[in-house]
């Protein structure tokens, strides 16, 4: 296939970027969306141009680090897919792809395609753990769970963190991966001791990061590569009111 590549190019956060055109040639169907961006890359290099930066790691679906918006959709037109994992069997010859950048002022753009995910990680430092005694590996059915309730905190527990529902939502809204992370530690017996603490201090660090207010589309769940469903979001409404009317903080 041949095409016509619309890229978001950046030098840094605090200059203005632009799309610039770039051709690609001979693209294989069976290659994956990054494949055909280092193919891109390499044909810059040749020319003595700099090469698109972009995010990626495992390029194997399950570490969310290859974040782009492509065509307007988060992670590209495949629904439930990462876009390591998306092909170019997707696409048809002569197309025109526009490939940007996750659109936040909670993530800022680094260079080109990648961006600063960090604020996820402070929400996590904020309270998405359990506190207990390192030591030896307990036994695996010490603290019985329903199965029900395991299989529902390992759902929310799939959640790769890559930004989708923020690039998705028209608010820029982080509010389906926190409630992924409340969900999962609150379903299980393990983090009912911090369940008031943890769900205030996730959404007091969310609101701190400037992530936008959720309203209720869907667009977030719509979009997630991994499936997290709406209900989190409930699940978290109903941990945060509770927390805060029998709230240990004074604060």
């Amino acid at each position: 296939m041949n095409l016509t590549l619309k890229v978001w190019r950046q030098r840094n956060r605090n200059t203005e970027g632009r799309i610039v055109d770039y051709q690609v040639q001979d693209i294989s169907p069976d290659m994956s969306f990054l494949e055909m961006l280092d193919v891109l890359n390499e044909d810059l290099l040749r020319k003595g141009e700099e090469p698109v930066v972009f995010d990626h790691d495992c390029r194997e679906g399950i570490c969310g680090s290859c974040n782009l918006f492509i065509n307007g959709r988060a992670h590209g037109p495949e629904p439930g897919t990462t876009t390591c994992q998306l092909h170019m069997r997707k696409f048809s010859d002569g197309d025109t792809i526009t490939i940007e950048p996750w659109r936040s002022s909670a993530f800022p753009v680094n260079k080109d395609l990648s961006v600063d995910r960090s604020a996820f990680d402070r929400i996590i430092q904020a309270g998405g753990y359990i506190s207990v005694n390192t030591g030896g590996t307990p036994d695996a059915n010490e603290i019985p769970v329903p199965k029900e309730i395991a299989d529902r905190a390992f759902e929310a527990a799939t959640c790769i963190a890559c930004g989708a529902c923020v690039a998705s939502c028209k608010n820029s809204s982080a509010m389906l991966f926190v409630s992924a992370k409340v969900s999962q530690l609150a379903l299980l017996p393990q983090g009912h001791v911090e369940r008031k603490s943890r769900v205030e201090n996730m959404v007091a660090q969310m609101d701190k990061e400037g992530f936008g207010a959720c309203s209720n589309i869907g667009s977030c769940a719509a979009e997630c590569p991994v499936g997290i469903s709406l209900e989190n979001i409930a699940i978290l409404n109903r941990e945060f009111l509770s927390a805060k009317a029998t709230s240990n903080n004074l604060a």
